[in-house]
């Protein structure tokens, strides 16, 4: 189980996140929603332990992460927002790093591998570096690292970033087969609707504190919405939106 308890980061004088409280069980997946800005991206970097909180802890198994990072490490899968790999690494390589930093035994190391490079479509591309993978290429092959050594939480921030089609309805099928294994898995995301398809509970934050959290249904009943886009925006957005693009088109056609 992963635990944040009155979890709270600032930046000088500056609140990114305040007194977020949420429990991931074995099972789960938990959506974390917020526009820009809101501290999503910092709840990311201290729930790895990137980042120490200001106050508040992050548990799992009832113990303080920073206390036990590197044991902590070795059950966490993560994909970050962006896909910064070495460039002059091959694909193969990159997985081969990672896996023997996992301390991975070399046959598993290889099989995982070469598995999941097929399955992922990049099996043909393995002896190409990196730096000339596309967008899409680097992302799926972070995705690889952060599942091959079958961790027990897996931490997704904006992971469907550069995904070609087959890749994104890969992953939404992916994301509650693995939960099912008993996997807890927190998914940092802006496309709603695969947020919608895979989470089991949301949290959704504005300015760095929590204004829902519950299983999905629960957050609909009590937003009295049908409808992930409308809680999120009925929450979140002061903006007619629908104003705004007619605004925006109006001054895009104007002769002026």
């Amino acid at each position: 189980m992963l635990e944040a308890i009155a979890l709270a980061k600032f930046y000088g004088s500056v609140p990114a996140v305040r007194e977020v409280t949420f429990r991931l069980e074995p099972g789960q997946v938990l959506g974390y929603l917020g526009p820009n800005g809101s501290g999503k991206s910092t709840t990311v970097r201290v729930l790895t332990g990137l980042l120490q909180p200001t106050h508040g802890q992050v548990l799992f198994e009832g113990k303080d992460i920073q206390n036990n990072l590197v044991s902590y490490r070795k059950r966490l899968g993560y994909v970050p927002e962006e896909a910064n790999l070495y460039p002059f690494l091959t694909g193969q390589e990159y997985l081969e790093m990672i896996g023997t930093l996992r301390a991975m035994s070399p046959k598993r190391m290889k099989i995982k591998i070469s598995s999941l490079l097929e399955l992922f479509s990049l099996f043909a591309h393995r002896h190409v570096s990196l730096g000339s993978y596309s967008k899409g290429m680097r992302q799926r092959v972070l995705l690889i690292a952060a599942l091959m050594d079958n961790p027990d939480v897996l931490i997704l921030d904006e992971p469907l970033s550069g995904l070609d089609v087959t890749s994104v309805l890969i992953f939404k099928n992916l994301i509650p087969a693995f939960s099912a294994r008993g996997k807890s898995v927190f998914y940092c995301s802006h496309i709603l609707e695969v947020v919608e398809k895979v989470c089991s509970q949301l949290l959704i934050l504005r300015k760095g504190q929590v204004i829902a959290y519950g299983s999905a249904d629960e957050v609909r009943r009590r937003i009295g919405q049908s409808s992930l886009e409308r809680i999120f925006l009925q929450l979140l957005e002061d903006t007619d939106v629908a104003q705004v693009a007619n605004e925006i088109v109006d001054v895009v056609v104007s002769p002026s």
